[in-house]
C-alpha cells in the first residue's frame, strides 16, 4: 500500500511506520516535531525509517502542509499526530489541543475527502470514557471524558463520523487504552518507572496505586492499525491490551524485572480517571484483533532496551572524558 503516517516521529507513529515499510508499503510521513518533548528523541525514533528509499519525510504542521498533494494516490491516512496528554490540557494550554487534535484532524478529513482514499485511520484514546460507568467498557457506552485532552479526542472521533456519514470517507477511529513500549514518551508513567529503576532514580506515583489501568503494548496497536486499514471496517473500536492491571502491581512487576527502585506517592492529578478496561468484541469481530504480547513480556522489552541506551550513554561518557 501507499500510506500516510501523521505524526509519524512519535511513539506510535514511529513503530508504525517501520511496520509498513518492513512489509513493503511506501510511506509518506509527516511531523513538525513539536517540543511537547524534545524533538531530538522524535529524530532519533526515524533512523530506522529512514534508511528505506521507500520513506519520505515531510516535516510540516499538518494546518500548513500541502495535505491534498500528499493525500492524492494513497490507500491510507493513518493520522496519529496530536497534543498528547491528560494533565497540560487545562487552562492556557487548550487552545493547544483545540489546534492540534481537532482543527489538524478536520483538515485531514477535508484532504481526504478531496483526494479520494480508500481509508482514514484515526488514533483516539481510552481517554474519551473518562470514569466509566461499566468495566470492561464497551463502545455503546456514553463518552464522559474528564479532561479537557479527553474533550479533544472525541470531538476528533465526531469528525470522522461526520465526514464517513456526509462524504463517504472511510473512516475508523481505535481507541487506544494505555499504550507502552520502547520509545514511549518520556512524560508517561511506564517510561518514567523504568528509567527510575535501570538508572536509580526515584518514581513519582500520582494516585494511591490502587487505580487499573488496561495496558497496551505498543506491538499490538500497531497491528491493529495495519489490519483495520486493511479491512472494510469503518467506525470506532477499542484496542486494549486484555489485563486490567493495578500501578501497585506493576510497580512490584517492573522491580522484579529490574530491581528495587523507590517511589515518591503524590496526590492523584486532576483529570486522571480511576480505572480502565476495554471491551475489544467490536475490534475482534470487524478486523480480527487480538492482544498478544502480555504485560510482563512487554515490560520486560522496555527494561532491556533502557538499559542498552544506558549503556550506550554510559560508553558515549567514557569516550569524552564525561563530556557530552
Amino acid at each position: 500500500m501507499r500510506c500516510v503516517v501523521t505524526g509519524v516521529a512519535g511513539f506510535v507513529g514511529s513503530h508504525l511506520c517501520e511496520s509498513l515499510l518492513s512489509w513493503g508499503d511506501e510511506v509518506v510521513g509527516i511531523d513538525c516535531l513539536t517540543d511537547y518533548y524534545d524533538p531530538r528523541r522524535k529524530e532519533q525514533n526515524l533512523r530506522g525509517a529512514l534508511e528505506h528509499d521507500t520513506f519520505r519525510w515531510c516535516r510540516d504542521d499538518l494546518l500548513q502542509a500541502p495535505l491534498v498533494d500528499l493525500f492524492t494516490g494513497a490507500d491510507v491516512v493513518f493520522h496519529l499526530a496530536g497534543q498528547p496528554g491528560v494533565r497540560p490540557s487545562w487552562g492556557r494550554d487548550f487552545a493547544t489541543y483545540l489546534s492540534r487534535n481537532v482543527l489538524a484532524t478536520q483538515a485531514v478529513l477535508e484532504a481526504a475527502r478531496q483526494a479520494g482514499l480508500v481509508k482514514v485511520v484515526y488514533a483516539s484514546s481510552s481517554s474519551v470514557y473518562g470514569d466509566a460507568e461499566s468495566y470492561p467498557t464497551a463502545e455503546t457506552l456514553r463518552p464522559q471524558p474528564v479532561s479537557p485532552y479527553g474533550v479533544t479526542k472525541l470531538a476528533g472521533e465526531h469528525l470522522c463520523e461526520l465526514y464517513r456519514v456526509a462524504f463517504g470517507v472511510p473512516t475508523a477511529s481505535l481507541r487506544l487504552f494505555t499504550v507502552y513500549g520502547p520509545r514511549q514518551r518520556p512524560d508517561m508513567a511506564f517510561s518514567r518507572l523504568v528509567a527510575a529503576a535501570v538508572r536509580g532514580g526515584v518514581f513519582e506515583l500520582y494516585g494511591s496505586g490502587t487505580q487499573t489501568r488496561d495496558f497496551t503494548f505498543v506491538a499490538d496497536v500497531v497491528r491493529a492499525l495495519r489490519d483495520v486499514a486493511r479491512s472494510g471496517f469503518t467506525g470506532v473500536a477499542n484496542i486494549g491490551g486484555g489485563s486490567r492491571t493495578s500501578m501497585n502491581e506493576v510497580l512490584h512487576l517492573v522491580a522484579e524485572l529490574a530491581g528495587p527502585l523507590e517511589v515518591r506517592r503524590l496526590p492523584a492529578a486532576r483529570g486522571d480517571v480511576r480505572d480502565t478496561a476495554a471491551d475489544t468484541q467490536v475490534a475482534c469481530r470487524g478486523f480480527g484483533y487480538a492482544p498478544r504480547v502480555s504485560l510482563r513480556e512487554g515490560l520486560a522489552s522496555m527494561v532491556e532496551a533502557e538499559r542498552a541506551t544506558t549503556g550506550a550513554t554510559s560508553e558515549s561518557l567514557f569516550r569524552t572524558g564525561g563530556r557530552l
